[in-house]
């Protein structure tokens, strides 16, 4: 029989499959099916792993690697809110910061003090790691918008001053990567792929 800290690890592993069953908003490129937040998760892992060297400050990108594979894991229980959903966002905190006690609670107690410090350090966004790790993870979304013809931003009809003020704070991890991503959001505007900001109150009327 195996010992109780086996057992513990193990449950954790199965009870986390459920996260390939979070569908996000994202469509996959191939255009086939929403991705879910397993599929994200590995993704921007790997995005860390080759894009360390764009970050403002040097970063452990070990460190980033793990915080991206499990900073999604509470949404096994409080799900996936929609970046552009205000109302969800308000309880967005409480239900994953609930999530996060009872599902890194399940592992031997070092290990879940370890996975529940990277979750709260990623939250904060108050350390170098913390801060690229969140530029990489509001950066993903915004290509797979851009390679999929603004599918996710047309379905929810988003536009560009939202998409803007969501992932101006990209530049806080990565400053390289948020004029890379201005000029992916600005070119989708010219595309025709995402709607473009509606004018101020009280400036010009948009012209016909």
């Amino acid at each position: 029989m195996a010992d109780e800290r086996l057992e513990q690890q193990i449950r954790f592993i199965l009870e986390i499959d459920a996260l390939k069953g979070v569908l996000r908003r994202s469509h996959l490129l191939a255009g086939d099916r929403p991705e879910n937040s397993a599929e994200h998760s590995w993704h921007v892992a790997v995005m860390a792993m080759l894009l360390a060297e764009h970050a403002n400050e040097p970063v452990d990108t070990s460190r980033v690697v793990k915080m991206l594979l499990i900073h999604d894991l509470v949404e096994v229980d409080a799900g996936d809110t929609y970046v552009y959903d205000s109302a969800g966002a308000e309880a967005k905190a409480e239900r994953e910061a609930k999530a996060a006690r009872r599902l890194y609670g399940m592992l031997p107690d070092d290990q879940g003090r370890e996975l529940h410090a990277l979750w709260e350090e990623f939250e904060r966004g108050q350390t170098a790691e913390a801060r690229f790790a969140a530029a990489l993870d509001r950066l993903m979304p915004v290509l797979h918008n851009v390679h999929t013809a603004g599918r996710s931003w047309r379905e929810h009809g988003i536009t560009a001053d939202r998409v803007i003020a969501r992932n101006a704070a990209i530049s806080e991890g990565s400053r390289e990567l948020w004029e890379y991503a201005r000029a992916l959001i600005e070119g989708a505007v010219a595309g025709g792929h995402l709607a473009p900001s509606p004018p101020e109150p009280g400036g010009p009327a948009p012209r016909h």
